[in-house]
């Protein structure tokens, strides 16, 4: 056998041997998927071990097959910022997406599916955006449609020209299926053919839909690393669900608590369908799963059962932030510390549980690391697998902050500082008081330097400084802090 022959079968033999494995042929660099949910509270996976009621069997065995955050984090306990946060790896207030109603992700900040494309990984997400502008977006508006400022704006008056160049199709994305509801903003289809970019209605329950894509986008890019965002629109409002869901819960319960699980179980569903589409490619043990929510669950203080389902507006989304204090808006505990999982079968431990702070940052600074990508300074998150393998056993962060509306805290190790308006408290949010103690009094030199710290972190910002007044918030923090 001549050479040329000799190379020919060892590269059949080659190609054999990975199609009866039915592995792909590309280099070992894992496939990443990001899942973020939306307004779902800490309590509400079966994992937690909080409530009886949820049924996430799916979710529960990809933490069982890999690293639950008792402490996870996201940056704001609203959509908007939170997203930004996660995508940039960056804190928003660094440039100025302080919250919903300010302005959309600059357009020179770089998020992570352009970085991820510079390491030759293909790109896509589904589901929910929400980084556009938008008609409640005062100070994006007066900068760039000033003709609206002191009008009434509808949500029409932004023309999707104005927000093309904002959309994940133009921001890093090569698979695109965005939308919410039923409106899908798409550039392929789900039976997995490209087509050119367009709006597409699919009446179908959305959260299917969802699923669908992100099932497409893997039959589509199975063989190549890719990076995948699957933004689930739920269990945000307006809540909806079909029968096929509702029916796991003929228990006594509110209705909106009802088509909160239903639509976790079907955000579960699609888990468990993307995990088993990943196992038939052979791809399942290097994809790294991130499931992250977007913040905690909106409480509405009461948790009334009144509105109908289908209200589209500001009310309780049947979700729960069981144990902690507080709710969607607050920094505290149930506005922020979110529903947190890493799976990566072929590097990281398996039914590990890791208490120590992390942060939705943490996901783009750990993509560019398992990419092969140089560290980026400019990044405010790490590389969460030397902390998860047990390579390092310092706490992943010195200090997490957080500023939002007239409120701002710092995690320092077990201590939280938290300022609101000019109220201050000290919780070690460690232990099982949670945020029921405040320990102002007991350590105020802790507290002094932590708040030093969250004001020279706070001098960095796009926006600085900390707020003494508590205007919208005040409601809450006589609830939830009255006696505290």
């Amino acid at each position: 056998m001549n050479k040329n022959n000799l190379l020919i079968f060892a590269f059949t033999f080659t190609c054999l041997v990975a199609l009866a494995q039915k592995k792909p042929l590309h280099s070992e660099k894992p496939n990443i998927i990001v899942i973020f949910t939306d307004d779902h509270g800490f309590a509400d996976l079966g994992v937690q071990g909080q409530l009886s009621d949820v049924k996430t069997p799916y979710i529960d065995q990809m933490a069982k097959e890999g690293v639950r955050m008792t402490s996870g984090y996201i940056t704001a306990p609203q959509c908007t910022p939170s997203r930004a946060g996660l995508l940039t790896g960056r804190y928003q207030q660094r440039f100025g997406l302080d919250e919903n109603g300010t302005i959309p992700l600059p357009l020179e900040e770089l998020i992570i599916p352009e970085r991820m494309k510079e390491a030759g990984y293909t790109t896509g997400m589904t589901g929910k955006w929400h980084l556009e502008p938008n008609h409640i977006e005062k100070e994006w508006i007066a900068e760039n449609m000033p003709e609206l400022v002191g009008k009434k704006v509808k949500h029409s008056d932004i023309p999707f020209s104005k927000k093309l160049s904002y959309m994940p199709s133009e921001r890093g994305f090569d698979d695109c299926f965005q939308g919410e509801m039923i409106r899908y903003w798409v550039n392929y289809d789900l039976d997995g053919n490209d087509v050119k970019k367009q709006h597409i209605v699919d009446k179908r329950f959305r959260l299917d839909v969802q699923t669908d894509a992100a099932l497409t986008f893997i039959d589509r890019n199975h063989d190549t690393p890719f990076f995948f965002y699957l933004s689930y629109y739920g269990p945000h409002v307006p809540l909806e669900a079909t029968s096929y869901y509702l029916n796991r819960f003929p228990e006594e319960m509110p209705e909106r608590r009802r088509y909160a699980l239903a639509m976790l179980a079907a955000i579960d569903d699609g888990v468990g369908a993307v995990r088993k589409s990943l196992e038939e490619y052979g791809i399942l043990d290097n994809t790294i799963i991130f499931f992250i929510a977007d913040n905690g669950a909106p409480l509405k203080i009461e948790k009334k059962d009144l509105m109908p389902i289908n209200y589209p507006r500001a009310s309780w989304d049947g979700s729960l932030n069981d144990p902690y204090i507080g709710e969607k808006g607050m920094l505290s505990e149930g506005g922020i510390r979110v529903p947190f999982i890493v799976s990566w079968p072929e590097k990281l431990p398996k039914g590990m549980t890791y208490d120590r702070p992390v942060s939705s940052l943490d996901m783009s600074a750990t993509s560019i690391a398992v990419a092969g990508l140089p560290k980026s300074e400019e990044l405010d998150g790490v590389n969460l697998i030397p902390f998860l393998n047990g390579d390092k056993t310092e706490d992943p962060h010195e200090n997490l902050f957080w500023r939002f509306w007239d409120q701002s805290a710092v995690r320092t190790g077990d201590f939280k500082y938290l300022k609101a308006g000019s109220r201050e408290f000290l919780f070690n949010v460690a232990n099982d008081d949670h945020e029921n103690v405040n320990l102002i009094t007991d350590y105020p030199k802790q507290a002094k330097a932590m708040k030093k710290k969250l004001e020279l972190w706070a001098g960095e910002l796009k926006k600085t400084g900390l707020s003494n007044k508590l205007k919208r918030e005040k409601n809450w923090f006589d609830h939830y802090f009255k006696e505290k």
